[in-house]
């Protein structure tokens, strides 16, 4: 699939817009994101930006059993792939911007509040948050730690985990795919290929 290409000018028409959640009947593991990307928005596939690490991760971790490539959206199989294996997506905050850094405290709140509905409504077993500063402002966790939290959310269990944003620069696929594997092992996810030895690069 060869990927979009979008200008500065025409990423900027998808500011304030939404993306579609990536949520079936049967979620185990749920993804938050921050908040979508411009890219993303333009083609409402999340983590769609081509740097972004997310989908490699999964791959590599076994949570899904093919490569995705979201740059110019998800295909259908893709999407049911994902939700067949018992993931779902959605983010804090549902509006696009460039950069996660441009919400304010309050938008991010009001996303805490919005997933405790979303969580209570599906049920998964655990919630992975993607990104420790946003966790900790939406929720009032100021002290927050990344990985499994001791407070859940609606009943599930609550995780932590690094962004996979091409800005962190703290973690490689390696390390991303040994974190949210070690989610979907608790939640219950079948996996495909071993992968313990991640996470020694």
């Amino acid at each position: 699939m060869s990927a979009a290409r979008f200008s500065r000018g025409e990423l900027e028409r998808f500011n304030g817009a939404t993306v579609d959640d990536l949520i079936g009947g049967r979620t185990r593991l749920l993804f938050v994101g921050i908040n979508p990307g411009l890219w993303t928005a333009a083609v409402n596939a999340h983590f769609a930006r081509p740097g972004n690490r997310f989908w490699p991760a999964l791959h590599q971790a076994g949570i899904v059993v093919s490569p995705v490539d979201a740059r110019d959206g998800m295909s259908k199989a893709e999407r049911r792939m994902v939700l067949d294996a018992g993931i779902g997506i959605t983010n804090l905050v549902p509006t696009a911007s460039a950069r996660a850094d441009e919400l304010t405290s309050h938008e991010l709140r009001d996303g805490g509040a919005r997933l405790v509905a979303l969580v209570e409504r599906l049920e998964p077993k655990v919630v992975a948050v993607l990104g420790i500063t946003a966790y900790r402002v939406a929720f009032e966790r100021r002290a927050a730690l990344a990985g499994r939290q001791d407070d859940g959310i609606a009943g599930a269990e609550l995780w932590v985990l690094p962004n996979p944003s091409g800005l962190n620069a703290h973690d490689t696929i390696a390390s991303l795919a040994a974190a949210y594997r070690e989610a979907a092992v608790a939640a219950g996810v079948s996996l495909g290929a071993d992968t313990s030895g991640f996470g020694r690069g």
